[in-house]
């Protein structure tokens, strides 16, 4: 298994993200994870200029309800992306199948829309380690990665829509 750390990025290759608003869907499902998720997240937003209050957080219960979550917030906060983040650990039963699918779909569905991006930072490991490893262990953070993703995403839709 690779020890690589998949946050690792170019930090001059960012846009300006200073104007940017962006809202955080989490799920407390895996909190352990998720808090991490959200953690790293937050203070590359920061990092990255974003100022504290254009950084909306929201909970939700689970990984399922992300879709939902980040349909709300885009309805109820004038954010440029949402990020959904959470966890979902395969156990026993296809259960872990039938949640990582739909939520797949789900955010998929909310990005056809083209209003505005919608970030999947969704984990799906076989255990809890894979998991800690993806939330600031050694593979780095999806919280970072899906936060680098927001604010490159809402850049181009931003370039775009100077074309129009």
């Amino acid at each position: 298994m690779s020890t690589k750390n998949l946050s690792e990025y170019n930090p001059d290759t960012l846009p300006d993200a200073s104007d940017m608003k962006i809202g955080i869907v989490v799920s407390e499902w895996n909190y352990d994870v998720t808090v991490k998720l959200l953690e790293g997240a937050r203070e590359f937003l920061l990092r990255n200029n974003v100022a504290p209050e254009n950084i909306h957080v929201a909970w939700v219960p689970g990984s399922f309800e992300l879709i939902y979550g980040a349909a709300k917030m885009e309805a109820s906060e004038p954010v440029d992306a949402v990020i959904a983040l959470g966890s979902v650990i395969r156990g026993e039963t296809p259960h872990f199948d039938y949640v990582c699918s739909g939520v797949t779909q789900g955010i998929a569905r909310l990005n056809a829309k083209g209003s505005i991006p919608f970030i999947f930072g969704l984990l799906t490991t076989d255990d809890m380690q894979q998991a800690l490893n993806r939330a600031g262990g050694i593979h780095g953070n999806k919280g970072v990665e899906a936060a680098k993703t927001a604010i490159q995403m809402i850049y181009f839709g931003r370039q775009l829509d100077y074309l129009d």
